[in-house]
This record gives C-alpha cells, sequence and structure tokens, in this order.
C-alpha cells in the first residue's frame, strides 16, 4: 500500500493549530484585560485589600489582649487593702488643693482652689 500525503488535509491541519494559538492568545488577553478593570473598579471603591485588613485585625487582637491584661492588672490594684494613712496626714496621690485648711468651714469658699461659681 502506498501512502501518500495530502497536501489540503496538512493545510487545514496547520490552519487549525494556529487557530487554536490565536484563540489562547486571545483568551489570555481577554484574562488579562478582565483582570485590570476588576481591580480599577475595586480600587475606585475604595476596597480595603487582603493584606491591610489582616494587620488591621492583628492589630485589633493584639489590643484587645493588653485591654484583658490591664483590666486584670486593676482589678488586682482595686482588690488590694487600701493602706492605712495616720489622721492628719494625706494619701500621697491627694491633691493639697482637694484638702481643706486646717479650721475651715466646709461652706468657707475663701480657701484656695475652691470656685463656688464654676468660673
Amino acid at each position: 500500500m502506498v501512502q501518500t500525503t495530502n497536501r489540503f488535509f496538512d493545510e487545514v491541519a496547520r490552519l487549525m493549530n494556529d487557530a487554536a494559538g490565536v484563540a489562547q492568545g486571545v483568551r489570555r488577553e481577554f484574562e488579562t484585560l478582565f483582570r485590570s478593570q476588576a481591580e480599577r473598579i475595586l480600587r475606585d471603591l475604595d476596597i480595603v485589600q487582603r493584606e491591610e485588613f489582616e494587620a488591621v485585625k492583628d492589630m485589633a487582637r493584639l489590643a484587645r489582649e493588653e485591654n484583658e491584661t490591664l483590666k486584670a492588672r486593676i482589678a488586682a490594684l482595686e482588690a488590694r487593702p487600701a493602706a492605712v494613712t495616720p489622721p492628719g496626714s494625706a494619701s500621697p496621690d491627694a491633691n493639697p488643693r482637694d484638702t481643706p485648711s486646717p479650721g475651715a468651714h466646709p461652706t468657707d469658699f475663701s480657701s484656695p482652689g475652691v470656685n463656688p461659681g464654676g468660673f
């Protein structure tokens, strides 16, 4: 049996290969165009990116953990019995303007730091 090559079929096969290559190129070009348009639309909508969201989420988690630690510390400090100060001495954190002067009457508005009119 003699095998003959048919030129017509060779040309059709080459044309189909070229068409498949062009179709793949068009598909890649369409995907690139679609992706760039989608990114532009998302940028215009001012939507947060995934990396930024994850960073803020981690910051919020750390802030909550620190808040819980500080709450526990405050509770421990409040639970500690208050140190008893001898009468007549002010506590170290008291403001001297808040303590009345000796012999002052509670309605005596002449002591420093008292402003009856709220001015």
